[in-house]
């Protein structure tokens, strides 16, 4: 009897082994859970399209026109990971606010001054890092904390949007003409017919997670970054400028949120004033993104993967609610889904420390 025992507990500990490592791995490795929960999601939302509990068709061409809405929020979300790398509560509340000011200082350089595509593009990633130059300046020199600091200029941005356009959206025959920007593109592949993909993934989105991922993985910038927002007392003894480098982190913060600019007036064929304030604003879903993606709200730790799968997965799963629900009702549950997200991220990142004392 003992020895059928002991053969089955034999058979069963290679299962259970098995069993344990995957549990393991999807909760300690946030790459391998977003990817489950995008499986999920996906997975779930065709059922109920198949079922015909939705108002639309949830299939490969309606989920490749929603990575339209990834672009700016995936962007605003690599942002974010390199202010909360920073450490020391990093954080950009003013992202949204520099959105809209760099898109009309783009719809006055390109639509009404007519300077021309590049310079006009350049001189609104300038604005944009000028914005972030700012917030660095006050969180790492002055000591701000960063959620006063990007709260305060949050309102500064907001309000001279508003009053250098006069409160009203810029709107000429070369901005409507930008739109091109943002239209959806066919990749070739022999043999098979893909879905279009939006021409910002390519043009933007691809290049800015590139660079960020080379600035952070690559170059001693991002070594010092990691290094200060694990523990700047010691990246401080070890020689490392605290201050300088906090401040650069800002200063990419705005730079990108610049090109988000230039992003939405293509998306919207206008430089709204509002485009990155209106409604909740792009601030709050960036920084759930970057939450979500793994980053670790005291510093330190993150991946641009773990951005880009968390962006995925908000625009998919909110591209599905609004199929569920009409009206109304689907804005307010996709905040409602962002809030469980969220706290779903945070509980996770509680439980992993606790239970296996390490989350990559």
């Amino acid at each position: 009897m003992s020895t059928t025992l002991n053969k089955t507990e034999t058979t069963n500990r290679p299962h259970e082994g098995l069993v344990y490592r995957a549990v393991k791995v999807v909760m300690t490795q946030r790459i391998a859970l977003l990817v489950v929960l995008i499986v999920v999601v996906v997975a779930f939302m065709t059922s109920m399209n198949s079922a015909g509990a939705l108002s639309g068709s949830y299939d490969a061409d309606y989920l490749a026109a929603a990575l339209i809405s990834a672009v700016p929020l995936a962007m605003l979300g690599l942002a974010e990971l390199v202010v909360i790398l920073s450490g020391r509560g990093g954080i950009d509340l003013s992202v949204g606010a520099i959105v809209s000011l760099t898109g009309v200082v783009f719809g006055y350089t390109y639509g009404i001054l007519d300077l021309g595509l590049l310079a006009a593009m350049l001189i609104t990633a300038a604005a944009g890092a000028l914005c972030g130059a700012l917030n660095g300046f006050l969180v790492a020199y002055m000591g701000f904390p960063p959620l006063i600091a990007t709260l305060a200029t949050f309102y500064a941005f907001k309000s001279l949007a508003l009053i250098s356009s006069g409160q009203k959206p810029i709107s000429t025959v070369q901005i409507q003409e930008f739109f091109s920007a943002a239209q959806s593109v066919e990749i070739p592949v022999i043999g098979h017919n893909l879905p279009n993909v939006p021409l910002g993934i390519f043009t933007f989105l691809i290049p800015t997670a590139a660079l960020v991922w080379v600035l952070m993985n690559r170059t001693t910038f991002g070594r010092r970054l990691f290094a200060l927002g694990t523990n700047d007392v010691a990246a401080t003894w070890a020689g490392v400028n605290v201050r300088s480098n906090r401040m650069t982190a800002y200063v990419i913060s705005g730079l990108i949120s610049g090109l988000v600019g230039i992003v939405t007036v293509a998306q919207f064929a206008s430089a709204r004033p509002d485009a990155g304030v209106s409604g909740n604003g792009m601030a709050l879903p960036a920084i759930t993104i970057a939450v979500l993606g793994g980053v670790a709200i005291t510093g330190g730790i993150g991946r641009v993967s773990g951005i880009l799968l968390a962006a995925l997965l908000v625009v998919w799963l909110n591209a599905g609610i609004l199929l569920a629900f009409s009206g109304n009702e689907g804005s307010q549950f996709q905040l409602l889904a962002l809030g469980l997200l969220l706290i779903g991220a945070s509980l996770m990142n509680r439980l992993t420390s606790k239970k296996f004392g390490v989350l990559h």
